[in-house]
């Protein structure tokens, strides 16, 4: 009796691995309806809250010692202009700091080395926009000499970002929704859906350097667009 219990249990751990491969051929077995796959896009558009902007000067010595000091000299007074105007240490960042020899050229002459020039630029960034253009002023007035870019941003845009998403995914239903009644089909299910990224404001703005002034410079800070991409694929049915 125990050879035959032996054999049927064999026999039964056999049919359970055969229906354990069936199953995983089922699971795996490739996706064969009929799909629709299609791209869209949502676009937010909102003002900004924000803004960055690079500014600095430059100072000329005949030694690299007396550039940097007098350099130094200047930059105090602009970041204290800075503070002045209720801009946070926290804000105000050093871009660039660069110290460079100076030659003049003569034909055929060896360039003759005539002194050094030495830069520096902060960035800054400003959250209220209504006193951005009385910054610039101020710091012109305090002896920056470079305004160099503005960017406006969104100091959160998760939100307008989501915004967004939720257009881009109607807009996509909408798109599969035609195609699919152009073709004699209706939608089914959403099978995929897909992200290719958020698109925002493109790189800073160049602003020319500009004189002391008496009243506030204007700055439009205009409209922001943010944008989101999908992709999507869609099981068609009759």
């Amino acid at each position: 009796m125990k050879p035959i219990a032996a054999v049927c249990a064999i026999a039964a751990l056999a049919a359970a691995a055969t229906t354990a491969v069936a199953q995983t051929e089922d699971v795996r077995a490739p996706f064969s309806a009929t799909t629709l796959q299609v791209s869209a896009y949502g676009e937010i558009e909102i003002p900004p809250d924000m803004a960055t902007l690079v500014l600095g000067e430059e100072t000329n010595a005949p030694t690299a010692a007396a550039a940097i000091r007098s350099n130094a000299a200047l930059m105090t007074k602009v970041v204290a202009s800075l503070k002045a105007a209720g801009v946070p240490d926290r804000d105000v960042q050093t871009a660039q700091l660069n110290l460079a020899p100076q030659y003049a050229y003569e034909a055929g002459q060896p360039a003759r080395l005539t002194g050094y020039q030495a830069s520096n630029q902060v960035r800054i960034t400003v959250h209220d926009l209504s006193r951005l253009g009385g910054i610039v002023d101020a710091v012109v007035a305090s002896g920056a000499t470079n305004v160099g870019q503005i960017a406006f941003g969104l100091a959160n845009p998760v939100a307008a970002e989501n915004s967004a998403r939720v257009a881009a995914v109607k807009a996509l239903e909408d798109k599969a929704a035609l195609y699919a009644q152009a073709s004699g089909y209706r939608i089914g299910r959403l099978v995929n859906l897909s992200e290719s990224g958020s698109e925002r404001p493109g790189p800073p703005m160049p602003m020319m350097a500009m004189a002391k002034v008496q009243v506030a410079t204007p700055l439009a800070t205009g409209q922001m667009t943010v944008r989101v991409d999908v992709a999507g694929m869609f099981e068609l049915i009759k």
